[in-house]
């Protein structure tokens, strides 16, 4: 099981509108992924395997996490179903 943290700057209604839609597709799909949500500054001390955000701050924190997954449109789950089974493929490669 993977741990995924999900994000914005602020940690209000982007990032839980984000999280729920994570939460949909992760479930839709049978990923293999836990959610939880913060802040820009709950990345201090998570030790998770990614983090899901907006595409601007994802290459943001390309350095300061292990996987950062970048989302442009929060309601696209077709969007968000590709771009965490890249994770998940990438994982299974290592």
């Amino acid at each position: 099981m993977y741990k995924a943290l999900v994000c914005c700057r602020a940690g209000m209604g982007s990032s839980m509108l984000l999280k729920i839609k994570a939460d949909q597709v992760i479930s839709e799909n049978d990923f293999p992924i836990q959610t939880e949500h913060g802040n820009l500054d709950s990345i201090i001390g998570f030790n998770g395997d990614l983090v899901i955000t907006m595409d601007d701050l994802s290459e943001e924190l390309e350095d300061q996490v292990p996987y950062a997954l970048g989302i442009r449109n929060i309601v696209d789950k077709i969007e968000m179903k590709e771009k965490l089974e890249a994770f998940l493929e990438q994982k299974e490669q290592k």
